[in-house]
């Protein structure tokens, strides 16, 4: 008997298919298969929180065949993602295959490799049910949440709403930064910068810092004017040149924060989309015969860990040796510190074999996986290398009483940067060595020609408002989130409507500063920065194996219950008015500035108006309204039967059709059917094929219901010998009939030719 392997993707499933040979059948579950039901809380708080898990609608058919195949089996492995989700998943997966408890059937891959694989199914460990209830405390926590506050919002904001513990801080997050920069208060100051040539004729831009004994910075007009008034005919001489070495370490490789970072910023990626795509990379790319078939690009991607396998540094050292010198390779192999908090069940994000080189497969992967696997490969291997070698120089220029400042350096050895420039040095380059733009070569004493003094009025900017990357940032910086859970909370604020793109700019909406104003006034826990980062804490505990899932949800429900009961009180019937958010554009039926509104397909203009004016306007990525296309229509050859007006074709839900040029005013429409080529013999237009009830096709005039023809058999042009009327194929037989009342003719047809009319029906 063959051996079962489960899976969660489908996509895994053929690459370790492969790895394992014909002694193993391979099989995906496709996720959860088991969940808590959607139409209740699921949840028994009075029986210690006992979760009611049903089957997933749909997921029958799966369930009935890993059952089948599990119960002819030799051995069954449940080899799910090695996280809390993927345990979780596991454990569903046993209690419906009927697997003991205490049987060892769990097999985590944290790459998908052929090695990686062979051992991992060497090794099978039993469920852990750390992890598992600290994933099932997760959801119920959620479920709590969600559905005991969303129909409280349903009563005091408006129905359709939801709260979720982790969206609601973050939610908070952006409308907090929102409140900043509409209180911000913009203070004026001064720059001056001041040019200079040298002796051997170079130009030297330097910027003012004050005098000798402390920074002055110039806030107003009139003390920039008292500056530049000293300084009139003033000699300019370099008071002080200091020159230093400086190493610059590469930044380490990443984990799931720092990729959503990074492909963020660099690669202008959302956080859903890069999850998806590094999920296909791990899960194993096609990359042909030269490279092994399908292959796992890269190690798992939900991590918070920097460590690396002493392998893959060695793979890594001995690859940067062979491609670029051993002047390249650092000293000692190096070691990332990971942060106190982080779970480090898994390596960082790093290639699973380092000599696969981007520009090697490119025309394996798309352009999504390409631009990925890119970032990720060259950011591992800058990290497993030597140090960039900085020569640094800091010039003052002293004038009259006051001193200028210039910084610059040159690159005097590239090490990881020639591999990854974390600071985007690259579009400075002004050379194929990489050396950088530099300051002039100069000493102690030497004097300066004055070219010119350059006064600057300046502002101060507000806080900017959270992009995807450092919202994600200042939830990893606050404990926020976990790996496995950060892209759900980024995803989860977009779906509600509760924040709206501006460029790469996450914006609140209206509905997000009500709620959130809501939840700090009644249930300031719920959003408190502090209070989730040590929620995340204590499901760490738990999967530790430091507290029982009862030690987290009672005094949370506790505490969460009594601020529930004490919020309805306080806000009795009262309902919450959210701010309409008014756009510039008008209404073109009445006038009115249109407003912004969510629905169903996402937001959308409408006029305020309503239901006096119902007009709604589609919008364009930017908020503006769509520009609607002009349709140009084909003139069909044919009057309209009602108006006598051009007819035209037109595009509908049901495929093209025919309709009055005054449709929808005048209501002729009519079918565009496939004509058999047989006039109708009441009216000698041309018949038609139609599709009736169950799909079945049926014959009719093309001018129905105006003419009212119509059969279920196939009408001929051949006229019947015996009365001179139109002859039928019988529908399913061999036999041609004539149906007028008083005529008997009928005969029998070849099978070929009746066989010809099915296929053309069809």
């Amino acid at each position: 008997m063959a051996n079962l392997v489960i899976v969660e993707s489908p996509n895994k499933a053929g690459a370790i298919r492969s790895y394992l040979g014909s002694n193993y059948i391979v099989m995906a579950s496709n996720g959860h298969i088991r969940d808590l039901p959607k139409s209740t809380l699921g949840i028994d708080i009075e029986n210690e929180f006992e979760p009611h898990y049903i089957n997933i609608r749909g997921k029958g058919d799966i369930i009935r065949a890993l059952k089948k195949e599990a119960k002819n089996a030799n051995k069954v492995f449940l080899a799910t993602d090695p996280d809390r989700e993927g345990e979780a998943i596991s454990w569903h997966l046993a209690h419906e295959l009927g697997i003991p408890e205490g049987k060892a059937c769990r097999v985590t891959f944290n790459a998908i490799t052929k090695d990686v694989v062979k051992e991992a199914i060497k090794h099978p460990r039993t469920i852990d049910l750390n992890l598992v209830n600290a994933q099932q405390a997760r959801r119920i926590l959620d479920r709590i949440v969600g559905y005991k506050l969303s129909p409280f919002l349903w009563s005091h904001v408006k129905s359709g709403l939801s709260a979720g513990r982790v969206q609601s801080v973050a939610t908070r997050i952006l409308v907090e930064r929102e409140a900043e920069i509409r209180a911000f208060v913009p203070s004026e100051y001064w720059t001056l910068d001041a040019t200079f040539e040298t002796a051997g004729g170079e130009k030297l831009t330097t910027h003012f810092h004050g005098t000798d004994q402390k920074k002055i910075k110039p806030e107003s007009r009139e003390q920039i004017d008292a500056i530049l008034s000293d300084l009139a005919g003033a000699e300019y001489s370099v008071s002080d040149v200091k020159r230093a070495r400086k190493f610059k370490n590469p930044s380490a490789p990443f984990n799931t924060f720092t990729m959503q970072q990074e492909a963020s910023r660099k690669l202008g990626f959302q956080a859903q989309r890069i999850m998806k795509v590094a999920q296909e990379l791990y899960e194993g790319i096609d990359l042909g015969r030269e490279f092994g078939g399908v292959q796992g690009l890269i190690t798992y991607m939900r991590t918070d860990s920097l460590r690396v396998s002493p392998e893959a540094q060695t793979a890594a050292i001995d690859m940067i040796r062979e491609e670029y010198g051993e002047e390249y390779c650092p000293k000692a192999p190096r070691q990332y510190k990971t942060k106190e908090t982080a779970q480090d069940a898994h390596e960082a994000i790093r290639p699973n074999n380092v000599r696969i080189q981007p520009k090697q497969i490119r025309k394996m992967l798309t352009a999504d996986q390409y631009k990925l696997y890119k970032l990720i490969w060259e950011r591992f291997v800058a990290s497993q290398m030597a140090s960039a070698v900085l020569n640094t120089v800091a010039i003052d220029v002293k004038g009259g009483k006051y001193l200028f400042k210039a910084n610059g350096y040159t690159v005097q050895f590239r090490g990881y940067m020639a591999v990854y420039d974390d600071q985007n040095s690259d579009d400075n380059a002004n050379d194929e060595n990489g050396i950088l733009t530099c300051l002039p070569e100069l000493t102690a004493g030497e004097s300066l020609k004055y070219e010119s003094l350059l006064p600057q009025q300046h502002f101060t900017e507000p806080p900017s408002r959270y992009t995807e990357a450092s919202l994600i940032k200042f939830l990893d910086e606050n404990g926020i989130g976990r790996p496995s859970t950060i892209t759900t909370i980024i995803t989860t604020i977009f779906a509600r409507s509760y924040v709206k793109p501006e460029g790469k700019s996450l914006v609140p909406t209206p509905l997000a500063e009500a709620i959130t104003k809501l939840m700090c006034d009644h249930f300031p826990d719920i959003v408190d920065y502090e209070f989730t980062a040590q929620m995340e804490d204590k499901l760490d505990d738990i999967e530790n194996g430091g507290a029982s899932v009862l030690d987290v949800l009672n005094p949370f429900y506790a505490s969460f219950a009594e601020a529930l009961g004490r919020a309805n009180a306080e806000i009795g019937e009262k309902s919450i008015v959210i701010p309409q958010e008014e756009s510039p554009y008008v209404c073109e039926k009445c006038g009115r500035k249109l407003v912004y509104k969510n629905g169903r397909f996402g937001r959308f203009l409408a006029c305020p108006g309503y239901p006096a004016c119902r007009n709604t306007v589609a919008i364009d990525k930017d908020g503006a309204p769509a520009v609607k296309k002009e349709e140009t229509f084909e003139k069909a050859d044919f009057k309209c039967e009602i108006c006598g007006s051009d007819v035209v074709k037109r595009k509908g839900k049901y495929g093209e059709f025919f309709a009055c040029v005054n449709y929808p005013t005048c209501k002729f429409t009519r079918q565009k059917l496939q004509s058999i080529g047989v006039p109708c013999p009441e009216c000698g237009a041309d018949l038609v094929m139609k599709r009736g009830r169950g799909k079945m096709l049926f014959y009719s005039c093309e001018r129905y219901p105006t003419c009212q023809f119509s059969s279920w058999d196939l009408p001929l042009a051949e006229k019947c010998p015996d009365c001179g009327k139109m002859l039928f194929r019988r529908k399913g037989r061999n036999m041609i009939v004539c149906k007028e009342k008083d005529c008997n003719y009928k005969r029998e047809c070849a099978p070929e030719v009746a066989k010809s009319d099915e296929e053309l029906s069809e």
